[in-house]
């Protein structure tokens, strides 16, 4: 039975509630969601018995940003040993929360046949009222942007329903449109570089199909960026924050480098969305939100347009190390760096000062297909990373000035 939502859902502030129609016959929860305002006359699947469950893919947890600490304006700068290890601006841990990935498809109705990912939240028992709380975050998050008069964004992933057991999961149905993340492909590059590189003298005759896999991967990694970025350009201007957003949370349709023409990136993970529309902001804080909120304080941003110009650029901060990693992963070897080391060498080591960051690669051949790349352009790369990265939040640029800069539009040679 295909069981439409009534016109429009209901934001939860949380209180203990179930998402989801339970997998019993038993009466409904007394404890009801408190209706806050209507987000979307789409109809999503809420019936468990419309969808089929396959193979168990995986599990994962949340990295959560824990603490935040500004650089002293106008102090010297001195890179020492000490601070390598130490990540000085944003401190990261990862979160009690695991997450569940299966196959599946819906087996009833008008979209009988669809392919879907499931996620799933554990119930309280064992991820605590945090777990219900992301699910009811991303539940909202998604149906609010599926909604936009401005229609489907087509690199964001998207929702198709969901349910609860009779244990508490929370179970959200989600369109497959791959089941490999900008993560996993950087892992298959490094790797692939690395193989290449052990054959050494067997693959030097070759320097031609060599630069043509260096052109595509720049191609490919290029697409990639774009399309993570459009997707959070249309976030932004639906008044949503991601707050998650790394190399896990941008699914991808196709892992292939001949293939970057029909690459679609999107992306999901927004269990800790944030409404940054300002009768939201004069509304308070939610639970998940309040560590943005701390740091926003610490950087100086107090009034509403200041707190939401702040969530812009902490999001414009996470995408610029999203950059960060897709510029030197998938062209260097496996091992050489991964995304926390990437995130010392540039906070702690070089106190975001991207000009000594790539003074200090430039001296390391095994970076140097990574400087090459960021150095199109006469270092374009350099230029949009030092800005997306800029300590001074008022001075990152916004999501489609990104995708306008000369670097994201440039053609590969």
């Amino acid at each position: 039975m295909l069981l439409a939502v009534p016109d429009c859902l209901t934001s939860l502030r949380y209180t203990p509630t179930f998402l989801f129609p339970r997998l019993s016959n038993s009466a409904p929860n007394s404890l009801a969601p408190t209706r806050t305002r209507r987000l979307c006359k789409a109809s999503l699947i809420t019936n468990s018995d419309s969808f089929e469950v396959g193979r168990f893919l995986g599990s994962y947890g949340f990295m959560n940003i824990t603490s935040y600490s500004g650089f002293q304006s106008g102090s010297d700068i001195e890179y020492s040993p000490g601070d390598l290890g130490q990540l000085r601006v944003q401190d990261v841990g990862e979160g009690n929360v695991k997450i569940s990935l299966y196959e599946g498809r819906v087996s009833q109705g008008p979209l009988r046949g669809t392919s879907v990912i499931f996620k799933v939240y554990p119930g309280q028992r064992a991820g605590g009222m945090e777990a219900d709380m992301m699910a009811a975050n991303e539940l909202n998050a998604h149906s609010f942007l599926q909604s936009s008069s401005k229609g489907i964004c087509q690199n964001l992933l998207i929702l198709v329903g969901g349910f609860e057991t009779k244990t508490g999961e929370q179970w959200l149905a989600f369109r497959n449109n791959g089941k490999y993340s900008a993560a996993d492909y950087a892992k298959v590059m490094s790797e692939r570089v690395s193989k290449n590189r052990a054959l050494g003298e067997q693959m030097s005759w070759n320097q031609f199909e060599q630069e043509i896999t260096i052109k595509r991967r720049r191609y490919f990694v290029l697409k990639l960026l774009q399309g993570a970025i459009r997707g959070l350009a249309f976030m932004h201007d639906q008044d949503r924050l991601h707050q998650s957003l790394g190399p896990s949370s941008v699914v991808l349709n196709t892992i292939v480098e001949r293939d970057a023409a029909y690459l679609v990136p999107r992306l999901r993970d927004l269990a800790f969305s944030v409404d940054i529309g300002y009768s939201s902001l004069d509304e308070g804080r939610g639970t998940l939100s309040e560590g943005l909120w701390r740091r926003a304080s610490a950087a100086g941003a107090y009034t509403p347009m200041e707190k939401r110009a702040f969530g812009i650029a902490d999001d414009i901060y996470e995408a610029g190390l999203l950059f960060a990693y897709l510029a030197f992963v998938p062209f260097c070897e496996a091992g050489i760096v991964d995304s926390l080391s990437l995130q010392r060498l540039l906070e702690s080591t070089f106190k975001l000062d991207v000009e000594a960051t790539r003074e200090y690669c430039l001296a390391d051949d095994r970076l140097l297909d990574a400087v090459k790349f960021l150095d199109l352009g006469d270092g374009a790369g350099w230029e949009l990373l030092q800005a997306m990265l800029n300590p001074d939040f008022r001075k990152r640029p916004i999501a489609e000035a990104v995708l306008n800069h000369r670097f994201m539009t440039s053609a590969i040679p």
